[in-house]
């Protein structure tokens, strides 16, 4: 299953994730309280003419190990190219991400251990691949939404003839793309298992 949601709008960031939250609310947010916070702070900023930025996560959940290649075509780096060629996506990491670099080795590692038979890992910091291949793990990688470029507040810019002038964008615009923006995630990461395991296939 792939399953993609709102995690964060404008630094509100859901604490709870429950899927079955994800479509009764406007903004695709897994966290009923916080996407209430999520609409209020969206919608003073559409009053105000500007926009908000985001964060979308993505979880796939079932992937079949050995997906990817250890160098060139890294899962990782399949899934981002897909991601980054999203208009509004501006970042992308994965498992603990950033958050990596606060830690040790001993800390970040995921170890393995056997359940139920099975090879599996204790954590999952690499956020289910590892040296660039599919590990079994839930896939987890989150993308950066940059707030809509088309706002109807004032800004200045530069003409053909180079002067500079007042620039107002008119017309609908989302001031937020993030809930927008849900759907695409999911479909371009479907998109880029299937080629993966196409490829593994043959």
């Amino acid at each position: 299953s792939i399953i993609s949601y709102t995690k964060a709008v404008a630094g509100i960031e859901a604490e709870i994730i429950d899927f079955n939250q994800i479509e009764q609310n406007p903004v695709r947010c897994p966290d009923p309280k916080k996407a209430e916070e999520m609409v209020s702070i969206i919608e003073a900023a559409r009053k105000e003419g500007d926009s908000v930025g985001g964060v979308i996560e993505t979880i796939v959940t079932g992937c079949p190990t050995g997906l990817g290649d250890p160098c060139f075509d890294k899962l990782e780096a399949l899934l981002s190219h897909a991601i980054m060629s999203i208009g509004t996506v501006k970042g992308i990491e994965f498992g603990d991400g950033f958050a990596a670099t606060r830690k040790r080795g001993s800390e970040n590692n995921d170890e393995f251990t056997l359940n139920n038979g099975k090879v599996k890992t204790k954590t999952n910091a690499a956020g289910g691949t590892l040296g660039g291949i599919s590990s079994g793990e839930d896939i987890i990688f989150r993308a950066a939404i940059k707030p809509t470029s088309s706002i109807t507040k004032s800004q200045e810019t530069v003409n053909l003839a180079g002067q500079e002038q007042s620039l107002e964008v008119h017309g609908r615009h989302d001031p937020c793309i993030c809930p927008r923006a849900v759907p695409v995630l999911e479909a371009m990461t479907a998109i880029t298992i299937l080629d993966a395991f196409l490829i593994q296939q043959s």
